[in-house]
């Protein structure tokens, strides 16, 4: 799918958008805010007219969230898969937002649930891709104890993904939490090891391990800022990039 005439050329192919079930959720921290999506849907549109093949991998917190519900006596894995219907219900919210947006989209679902999503099949979601539709994973790996961060980075690594860009509410990784700590440094630039031996908060262990073994560069970046995911796609230096090499 090439660029359109007249647009930079952006500086990946395909890639993988983490969106945190949170994010949609806007300042009122729970369910969905249309406002937000509308946002989203707008953004993701630019992108795809980048000529970038985009899919997204979306969490459920905003709804359910499995590691809160297990810690108050459910067992985990009834609560994790729970916390992946969540992620269902987000996925249907984000297409209809981007099909609003004039984006052709399709939801894969790790869980089968073909009344509402595709079963997920990676040559299915690749050709999809390849036809330039926005592809939404949702329901995770379809595993309890499982991360949407290890489904992330799965997935990206699954359909040859270039980047995974991981949306938060700050403009990068730091070296402690920046609401909490005032002295709090900005890392632009740190590796796979740093992430893990000093425990930053960047994705879980399991889904640094899986892009550290598969030289997967990760994007930490803040999606309240319109037009990020625009400027990182065109190779402009916006967030914290996770490399093999600092």
């Amino acid at each position: 799918m090439a660029a359109e005439t007249g647009r930079p050329r952006p500086a990946y192919r395909r890639i993988v958008l983490k969106l945190s079930g949170e994010a949609l959720a806007g300042s009122q921290g729970y369910g969905l805010d249309p406002s937000v999506l509308t946002r989203v849907g707008d953004e993701l549109r630019e992108v795809v007219k980048l000529g970038v093949e985009l899919a997204v991998v979306i969490g459920g917190g905003n709804i359910f969230r499995g590691m809160a519900a297990s810690a108050g006596g459910m067992e985990r894995a009834t609560a994790d898969y729970m916390g992946m219907l969540a992620t269902i219900i987000n996925a249907l919210a984000l297409q209809d937002a981007l099909e609003k947006a004039g984006c052709q989209t399709r939801v894969l679902s790790a869980i089968e649930m073909r009344a509402v999503a595709e079963p997920y099949i990676r040559r299915r979601a690749i050709r999809h891709l390849e036809k330039g539709r926005v592809v939404i994973f949702a329901a995770g790996t379809g595993n309890p104890f499982f991360t949407t961060d290890t489904a992330g980075a799965l997935r990206a690594v699954e359909i040859g993904a270039d980047v995974i860009l991981k949306a938060t509410k700050v403009d990068g990784i730091y070296s402690a939490d920046p609401a909490r700590d005032a002295s709090a440094e900005r890392l632009p630039r740190v590796t796979y090891i740093e992430v893990l031996n000093r425990r930053l908060e960047v994705m879980d262990t399991t889904a640094i391990s899986l892009c550290m073994d598969n030289k997967l560069p990760i994007v930490v970046f803040d999606l309240t800022r319109p037009g990020n995911i625009a400027r990182i796609v065109c190779g402009e230096p916006v967030g914290s990039i996770v490399t093999s090499s600092a």
